[in-house]
């Protein structure tokens, strides 16, 4: 099994923003998590294409981009030529989910979509086998450092279960409180993808924090 480290960029030192990034291009990390947001669809706002230029200037890793934005459909395109590698948009944010998915596809970048904690997983049925990627919120979208949600691991496995003979090489992204504590429990519930921001940039050694996920999800139990 193949699991994947993305640490979310949202939680960096932005007065040192090139000294993370070259600490997740030289870790063990496979992914750039950024995430953004607009002050509408999340009470927060995040960064926008500058950023993700910059970003894309320095990083060796793919960038995941995940919007927590309306209309995302509008700049879809555009987060594709600042450098996105995957696009993920909130199924509660597209009124023709279908239609984003493929605008994704058509600019270049593999598709995701993101649910938010009161958001059934059956609800994707439909669009499930055009999926590269569903994002399981396991907090309230819009800041950092908030409590887990512990339905988040049924919803994991009812995802596990709806892609089943279906799409069995998605992506199953979770995102929020997620950490050393409880990181192996999400890969069990059947989560292939991470990302964690306060827990890894709020360490004394982000790099080994990464390097201690990877043994962990490795081993398949806490340390």
């Amino acid at each position: 099994m193949k699991y994947i480290i993305a640490p979310s960029i949202l939680s960096a030192d932005f007065g040192n923003l090139k000294r993370d990034i070259d600490m997740i291009n030289q870790s063990n990390a496979d992914w750039f998590h950024i995430d953004v947001m607009d002050g509408v669809f999340v009470p927060n706002i995040s960064f926008g294409f500058p950023v993700m230029a910059a970003v894309k200037k320095h990083a060796q890793k793919e960038l995941d981009v995940h919007l927590m934005i309306v209309e995302p459909d509008k700049y879809i395109h555009e987060f594709a030529q600042a450098g996105a590698d995957r696009i993920t948009v909130h199924y509660e944010a597209c009124t023709h989910l279908h239609r984003t998915i493929q605008l994704i596809k058509s600019s270049g970048c593999k598709a995701g979509v993101a649910l938010n904690p009161h958001t059934p997983v059956s609800l994707l049925q439909d669009v499930i086998a055009d999926l590269d990627l569903v994002l399981i919120m396991s907090v309230n979208p819009g800041f950092g450092g908030q409590k887990f949600i512990h339905n988040t691991y049924k919803k994991l496995q009812d995802l596990k279960d709806l892609i089943y003979g279906v799409n069995e090489e998605l992506v199953i992204q979770v995102d929020g409180g997620v950490g050393l504590q409880n990181i192996a429990d999400l890969s069990r519930a059947g989560a292939t993808a991470f990302v964690s921001g306060n827990a890894i940039f709020a360490t004394e050694s982000p790099a080994e924090t990464i390097a201690q996920m990877g043994k962990v999800l490795t081993m398949g139990t806490s340390i």
